[in-house]
């Protein structure tokens, strides 16, 4: 399943409102790790389909959503239940880490 890009207008209806799962990536096209991820990201929506809700967040386009998760550096992956943030990602990780934080909490 292909990333969903969020925006401020639909985070609340998309992400925040969502029951499952949903790993949220914020980055910015001129972020070099960012575009290492991404790869990553794509990656994970495949594997995990229906599953997870992946979602991309540019800070560059939407700083207010920036703001409210508190972001300082990019690339950050914010893992949400229930619309609850529960675990943070900052930088490039192993994909083994993404994957064994949403395997845990499926």
């Amino acid at each position: 399943m292909t990333p969903m890009t969020v925006t401020n207008h639909n985070f609340n209806a998309e992400v925040a409102e969502c029951s499952q799962l949903v790993l949220v990536d914020f980055w910015a096209s001129w972020c070099g790790p960012c575009r290492m991820l991404a790869s990553v990201i794509e990656k994970l929506g495949e594997e995990y389909g229906e599953k997870v809700l992946i979602a991309k967040v540019d800070v560059d386009a939407e700083p207010d959503l920036a703001r409210r998760f508190g972001i300082m550096s990019i690339p950050t992956v914010v893992f949400l239940k229930n619309g609850k943030e529960f675990e943070r990602l900052v930088g490039v990780q192993n994909p083994q880490v993404y994957m064994d934080i949403l395997d845990k909490n499926l």
